[in-house]
């Protein structure tokens, strides 16, 4: 393969990444749209309900014998997928876009630096800790941030945890069936709360649109340009690329919710956005964080 063509190929793979990036927070933003209808429950089983459905479809993980493998970790990987997306819808009923994706972003963040003892790391974890104090509710002129709201993202950060964990285990035991099933089993979570919640509003034939986007914008379309990327880059640079994930939130927020953040908020979010960076560069052995089912 000639210089040229590789690096096309790597231009392309980017574009793929970035597009991913954007199509899953404009599905996060169309979601918020359907939460005076239906709620942030209604809204997660929306997504969670109909992207099953759609890798159902697609994979068809019937056709494969999973017998004898690790049902506890696909199990707990479903579970987490399921909670984790609907603490994170229920933030966005009171806080901003890119604020609740920078706060649930410290949770792998966490991962990545957990029982490192190299010098600079410590220097990421203190733009963390930086960008955390900038946007926790902690001083007058952030109270205009949810207490709750704030708490419920950290919430979603620990289900990220908990997701790239126990991701790791169900794709070594049920390979490229693991999100799909583990997606199914989030939708067995999310559902039945989102109809307790919403009840018959859910059937809503013109609400059917705008849950098929959440469900294309947020799993289907990026999970595959996601795919096309992981093929084609390093880990290193996958992850290094995936720390714009903040700050492609707030401006998908400020673009189609109209949310405005102050300067110091932008300030906090680009603090978590280079410790992301700069951890995902500094890593001997990288992993790209994946993004959330």
């Amino acid at each position: 393969m000639s210089t040229r063509s590789n690096f096309t190929r790597i231009l392309l793979a980017i574009g793929a990444l970035l597009v991913g990036m954007l199509s899953y927070q404009c599905g996060a933003a169309v979601a918020k749209h359907l939460f005076p209808a239906v709620g942030a429950a209604g809204a997660t089983a929306y997504r969670l309900g109909l992207a099953a459905l759609i890798l159902l479809a697609w994979r068809r993980p019937w056709r494969r014998s999973h017998a004898g493998r690790d049902w506890r970790a696909l199990w707990g990987y479903g579970l987490a997928i399921g909670a984790m997306n609907l603490v994170f819808y229920l933030s966005l009923r009171t806080i901003p876009l890119g604020i609740a994706v920078a706060l649930e972003f410290t949770g792998p963040l966490a991962l990545a630096l957990f029982g490192s003892r190299r010098w600079v790391d410590f220097v990421w974890v203190a733009l963390v800790v930086v960008g955390l104090l900038m946007l926790l509710p902690l001083r007058e002129q952030a109270s205009s941030l949810d207490p709750l709201g704030v708490a419920l993202a950290l919430a979603a950060g620990v289900g990220w945890v908990l997701y790239i964990v126990l991701g790791k285990r169900a794709g070594a035991s049920y390979g490229a069936d693991a999100a799909t099933l583990g997606t199914s089993i989030g939708a067995l979570l999310a559902v039945p709360i989102g109809f307790a919640h919403a009840g018959s509003a859910l059937l809503s034939p013109s609400l059917l649109p705008f849950a098929l986007g959440v469900a294309v914008l947020s799993s289907a379309l990026p999970y595959t340009l996601e795919m096309i990327a992981l093929t084609h880059l390093p880990s290193r640079t996958f992850s290094t690329l995936l720390s714009l994930e903040p700050a492609l939130a707030a401006a998908a927020g400020a673009a189609f919710l109209g949310e405005r953040l102050d300067p110091l908020q932008w300030l906090a979010i680009a603090a978590i956005v280079a410790a992301a960076a700069g951890t995902a560069l500094s890593l001997r052995r990288p992993d790209a964080i994946p993004p959330p089912a």
